[in-house]
């Protein structure tokens, strides 16, 4: 078989506008399961927002992974072992809280099984609260009430403003820590070294499957680096055109079963 592994982001890849997995795409990936071809769920999403996820598509019993906070945690779903994990510079986050604060805009983290943020009701607060079905916590000492350690940071807020605080602390930050974005409202702010293809090469690595044997899908800029890295490099249509531009192909949106294409074409047709 040509493909053991399909890593997938979540938002706007495996699930549609509604979060949620559909009949055709789940069917498709219990039959990869089935061929025996591990699935990886790669997402700038904190564990706790990926699990259900992993329990609906059963990678508990079919040897598959979670890799949370944009890669900066590795969890073998077969016996919730942590693989690998990175955590955030404390001496950093003040940094991303004074330069949030500076523009206006928001910024949270995740404690236990809720997340901290500096304004509960913000609308894009709100966004990864839903996303994640986590509840929220307003912080309003936000660095004083920090329970540390923590694996990345996210500043949320109206996209043109966002941007220039990302160049800014791009600037500021260079050799520091990696900041990307995985939605034109949401800042990744995530340790050094920290992106889906390094954390996805680890993976590899131990399990003995080289980069050609996987597939990579996704539609956000924080899925770059996995859609370069990977055998099969797989964008969907609802990607940004520089995104698709990248990739080696592209399939139909995340509300049109884009992945259960990919897998039915690359993976069952075999």
């Amino acid at each position: 078989m040509k493909y053991k592994m399909i890593v997938l982001d979540l938002d706007g890849t495996l699930t549609n506008n509604k979060k949620k997995i559909t009949p055709k795409t789940k069917e498709a990936l219990m039959q990869a399961q089935a061929k025996g071809v591990h699935i990886v769920l790669a997402s700038g999403r904190p564990t706790y927002g990926i699990i259900p996820l992993a329990e609906e598509l059963e990678l508990k019993t079919h040897g598959g992974f979670i890799l949370a906070y944009n890669g900066g945690k590795i969890i073998d779903c077969t016996n919730n072992r942590v693989l690998f994990e990175q955590k955030l510079d404390e001496k950093l986050v003040p940094m991303l809280y004074e330069g949030a604060k500076k523009a206006g805009l928001q910024i949270l983290t995740y404690q236990g099984e809720g997340i901290a943020a500096t304004q509960k009701d913000d609308k894009y607060v709100q966004i990864e609260a839903h996303i994640n079905k986590m509840p929220v916590v307003q912080y309003d000492d936000f660095l004083r009430q920090l329970v540390y350690p923590i694996n990345k940071c996210l500043i949320v807020g109206e996209p043109t403003k966002l941007h220039q605080l990302e160049l800014s602390l791009l600037a500021q930050l260079k050799g520091q820590m990696e900041l990307y974005r995985s939605a034109d409202y949401f800042l990744e702010c995530v340790p050094l070294g920290i992106d889906k293809a390094q954390s996805l090469n680890r993976l590899i690595t131990t399990l003995g499957i080289t980069k050609e044997e996987v597939i990579a899908c996704g539609d956000g800029y924080n899925d770059l680096s996995m859609i370069r890295f990977a055998g099969l490099g797989v964008a969907m249509a609802n990607a940004a055109k520089d995104i698709q531009s990248e990739a080696d192909y592209v399939t139909l949106s995340n509300e049109e079963d884009g992945v259960a294409h990919v897998v039915e074409q690359f993976i069952l047709a075999e």
